[in-house]
């Protein structure tokens, strides 16, 4: 009754002898009622297993099936399709066939992915039949970077020649080639997967045991995979041979640099070795090439914030400061800004140690203090350039203060940053290195105080009743607020690495200079006292902010306890 062609699927079950026809009878009858799609049936009423249901589809549409396993993939072709897009489809190219390409799909007739592919490879797609399961195991085997890493330290062992060594221990230059396949392997996975998970720094470190690999992700340091230590100078020399440092000394600090891909975007890794007991030890920064996406909008996301700052530096001469820990994301707000104030009408010149990212249609400058190149002389130099708007990576001592607040009198808007705890430590700080209350009262348009808070992931965060004390921390005398609200915890998944929380917002505290507090600080009134004026005319303090941000359901009060103080003024 059911064995015509009207149900391709069905007949193929049951010439295949799989179900009888009774309980294949049902699944049609209640398709006909429903409107339910047969596999979706037979998937909820678990009448077939996964190795079932993929054999069905594929054999139903003439399609090939295969039992995958990771090691039926070659290594190098897996990674002709990038991670993000063989995660997300759930595909895996497991061999070269000329100018064909066979894939690994666990849904092999949807052409939109099948044409992305080809877009990508160049390759005419041959598509083969695998279960989900199957293919996860396989990706997750060929681009997780602990596999690769092992697969990497067992070939370096299997090497017959193995690098040279001089006398004295060192290694010869052209015994360590950049493309040696395993250690090209090796330190290739350990960067493709920091990109993968959003790192913003690979340490690698000598242990008395062991070399360690941790990320840096959304700012907490995240312990990655541990290397045998008979791997470790040959990974070092490697990296230092792409960084453009001297393989030969070990007894100094070096900085490097080298360029990397990964899934078609361009990335700058600032590279930095430190002689360490046990070895060196070594710290790659991961840039994302890409800085014209950014914009003010998507850095600064609080209307208010962003509305202050954009009035802040619409002035067209004076200095804002950016105050905070370092990593708090100064230097992204800076550039956001230099985004916005960019036009082909205004010079603008930034001195910077190091120049952490190249932008388009601004002259930047590399301080080099070992060379004599000081902030101060750049700036100095700077000013005789004709610029309209200044940036200075950092006010570090009183020679670069006074002449970036004279540069702020004569003419120039003045951005720069500088180490204090909140926004109202930046005036009193000017004052300590040197500069009079009368000229900082002057110079200052205003100071922002900034850190990085960690957003929950969406996927796995779980609601609860907060305590009375958190209620008491997180809303202090805010009567108006509904103290039914519910917070968030955060779990942890394989979205987010089990972290609980993925990506990071910026917060600020945002003091602007009144006239009132101009008066204070001329009159030489604490950081205390013009912090309170300041709250008078409006500014929220970090906490605050941060409060706002738990109460909304963005982030975690131990987020918000681990970033500020939780004090309320």
């Amino acid at each position: 009754m059911i064995m015509d062609k009207k149900y391709p699927l069905i007949s193929f079950i049951m010439e295949e002898g799989i179900l009888d026809e009774k309980i294949l009878q049902t699944v049609v009858d209640e398709h006909e009622k429903t409107g339910q799609g047969l596999i979706n049936i037979l998937k909820k009423e678990k009448l077939l297993d996964e190795d079932q249901l993929a054999k069905v589809v594929a054999g139903t549409n003439q399609t090939e099936f295969i039992n995958l396993s990771p090691d039926m993939v070659e290594p190098m072709v897996a990674h002709l399709v990038p991670y993000e897009v063989a995660s997300r489809y759930n595909v895996i190219p497991i061999k070269r066939e000329g100018d064909h390409l066979r894939v690994a799909m666990s849904s092999p007739l949807n052409l939109s992915v099948r044409d992305q592919i080809e877009m990508k490879t160049g390759y005419k797609i041959i598509p083969v039949a695998a279960t989900p399961s199957a293919i996860k195991r396989a990706i997750h085997y060929h681009f997780d970077v602990t596999s690769v890493t092992k697969q990497a330290i067992v070939s370096m062992r299997m090497e017959e020649e193995p690098a040279q060594r001089t006398q004295d221990g060192e290694f010869e230059h052209e015994t360590i080639k950049a493309d040696s396949s395993p250690l090209a392997k090796l330190v290739s996975s350990i960067v493709d997967g920091a990109i993968d998970a959003g790192a913003s720094d690979i340490h690698i470190e000598p242990q008395d045991s062991d070399l360690r690999v941790r990320y840096r992700i959304d700012g907490i340091l995240r312990p990655t995979v541990n290397m045998p230590l008979s791997v470790q100078q040959e990974m070092i020399s490697h990296i230092k041979i792409m960084s453009d440092m001297d393989i030969s000394e070990r007894r100094v600090p070096q900085d490097g640099h080298m360029t990397t891909s990964r899934s078609g975007k361009d990335y700058d890794l600032r590279v930095s070795s430190l002689p360490a007991i046990g070895g060196e030890k070594i710290v790659i920064r991961i840039l994302d090439k890409d800085v014209d996406k950014w914009s003010i909008d998507e850095v600064v996301t609080s209307a208010d914030d962003n509305q202050k700052l954009r009035t802040l530096i619409d002035n067209p001469y004076g200095m804002l400061l950016l105050t905070g820990p370092t990593g708090s994301g100064k230097t992204t707000t800076l550039y956001s800004m230099l985004q916005l104030l960019n036009t082909p009408e205004k010079n603008i010149v930034t001195v910077e140690d190091p120049v952490e990212y190249r932008l388009r249609g601004i002259t930047q400058v590399q301080a080099r203090p070992v060379a004599g190149r000081t902030f101060a002389l750049a700036l100095r130099s700077i000013l005789r350039q004709d610029p309209d708007i200044i940036l200075i990576g950092e006010i570090r001592d009183a020679e670069t203060a006074e002449i970036a607040v004279s540069a702020a009198l004569t003419g120039h808007l003045v951005l720069s940053t500088l180490h204090t705890n909140d926004a109202a430590g930046a005036i009193s700080r000017l004052i300590d290195l040197g500069i009079p209350p009368f000229l900082v009262s002057s110079a200052l348009l205003g100071t922002a105080a900034q850190r990085l808070i960690r957003t929950s992931c969406l996927k796995c965060r779980e609601s609860y009743k907060p305590s009375q004390e958190e209620l008491k921390r997180l809303l202090g005398n805010k009567p108006d607020i509904d103290k039914n609200i519910e917070l968030y915890h955060s779990k942890g998944c394989e979205n987010c690495f089990h972290t609980g929380y993925q990506g990071r917002k910026s917060i600020y505290e945002i003091l602007r200079i009144s006239r009132e507090i101009r008066g204070m600080i001329m009159n030489g009134s604490s950081d205390q006292v013009i912090k309170e004026q300041a709250m008078k005319e409006g500014m929220k303090i970090l906490c605050e902010n941060a409060a706002d941000e738990v109460l909304n359901g963005v982030t975690t009060m131990e987020e918000m306890m681990r970033i500020v103080d939780i004090k309320v003024v």
